[in-house]
């Protein structure tokens, strides 16, 4: 009887493991208690190949956010928005993108680190924004390009991206990192992406347009 080879999967590489060390470190003993010298033991790697991956503490928490943050990332190259009915059709599929993304258990251990730390690590937070100021970016240009062709009423575009985001968002955010709900199916993201870029139209929309 012959036997079955016993195939092993290959270990992760150095920067994963260390990467996947330092968020588990930083989310059970916060991002000063977490030591490197408690990240290098957990992803079984020295020190000194710690220091030659990631110059330091923030570096390896910057590499953490930057991995997860990534998936809140939108297409910026999007076909422009001739009339109200594309306009709607576009907010509704970035908004769906927002919420699915942002949503996901990964991005939002994140999102709580960054409140947990708060005060003793702002720069927790001042990189986590980094990437939500992406989302941000790409809101204000299809807005912007809304108003130039006349699809919306002039005004700070800034305001009417926090608007639509507000609109988008509504308490879930919070219910979900306070544990109180679930993240979202993707029917109720599709719902309320959809309502959102509505609602935001019948706010803005330009008359006669």
């Amino acid at each position: 009887m012959k036997k079955q080879a016993i195939v092993e999967s290959a270990p992760l590489p150095a920067r994963e493991r260390i990467l996947h060390a330092a968020m588990e470190s930083f989310m059970e003993l916060g991002y000063t208690e977490a030591s490197t010298l408690k990240i290098a033991t957990r992803a079984q790697v020295s020190k000194r190949e710690l220091y030659a991956l990631f110059g330091s503490k923030q570096a390896m928490l910057a590499a953490c956010i930057a991995d997860r943050a990534g998936r809140m990332r939108l297409p910026a190259e999007l076909p422009p928005p001739r009339d109200p009915e594309e306009l709607v059709a576009v907010l509704g599929k970035l908004g769906a993108t927002v919420l699915r993304e942002v949503t996901q258990p990964g991005v939002m251990a994140v999102f709580r680190l960054a409140v947990t730390e708060a005060q003793r690590a702002p720069e927790v937070a001042a990189t986590l924004e980094i990437a939500r100021a992406s989302i941000r970016a790409v809101l204000r240009g299809i807005v912007v390009h809304a108003q130039a062709v006349g699809l919306l009423a002039a005004g700070d575009p800034d305001e009417q991206v926090a608007r639509y985001l507000a609109l988008l968002w509504g308490d879930l955010m919070v219910s979900i990192l306070l544990r109180l709900r679930e993240a979202p199916a993707a029917r109720e993201i599709d719902l309320r992406a959809g309502k959102a870029a509505g609602d935001f139209l019948r706010l803005y929309r330009k008359s006669g347009s």
